[in-house]
């Protein structure tokens, strides 16, 4: 990996939801990190991410895996593309793992969902609503495709969340982690983790 964490690592440990804010400069990174963020976001290259924390860095840009890699990430998103048949999300599957990447694959339907496990079975799904007309009920909709999703499996949801109880109702559900505003990282955490 790139970095200094996998995003896998950062999903799977722990007690509940992890919560990953995306972030546009270093201090923002550092800022979520405090907060209690456990991954940050980021759409573009950003001078110091790597350097002002040490949480995995989820590259969310619809662009190459080496273009993530460049840019410093851990994990980089790639969506089920419409008219995609397997093979162009094959190939970026292929190409984020041997530049020791991991890659999520982001899907908005049983359809892509179907499509990402016959292809790649990913070890990282993104359950996305983020730009669907329907994405007031997006919450519903994530919480409709989580079945689906198989045992073993991450899923991170791609969500407006605006409460506490969202967060909460998608951890019950099983989700592992969900992108927040890093501005609400520190109030939709819920406070310290209990101590061991």
């Amino acid at each position: 990996m790139t970095g200094s964490r996998h995003l896998s690592q950062a999903l799977s440990e722990g007690d509940g939801i992890s919560l990953l804010a995306p972030v546009s400069n270093a201090s923002e990174a550092t800022d979520a990190e405090s907060d209690g963020a456990e991954a940050v976001v980021v759409v573009a290259s950003l001078a110091g991410i790597r350097e002002a924390t040490g949480l995995p860095i989820l590259w969310l840009v619809g662009a190459s895996p080496r273009a993530a890699v460049e840019a410093g990430a851990d994990a980089c998103v790639l969506r089920v593309e419409a008219g995609d048949d397997g093979d162009r999300l094959s190939e970026l599957h292929e190409e984020a793992q041997s530049l020791g990447i991991e890659p999520v694959v982001g899907v908005r339907d049983d359809e892509d969902l179907a499509l990402a496990l016959e292809h790649v079975d990913p070890e990282i799904l993104l359950l996305s609503v983020i730009g669907d007309e329907e994405e007031q009920d997006g919450l519903d909709r994530v919480l409709e495709l989580l079945p689906d999703v198989p045992a073993g499996k991450l899923a991170i949801a791609e969500v407006p969340v605006r409460t506490r109880e969202d967060v909460l109702a998608l951890e019950r559900a099983g989700v592992d982690g969900v992108i927040v505003h890093a501005r609400d990282v520190s109030r939709l955490a819920g406070g310290p983790p209990p101590e061991v």
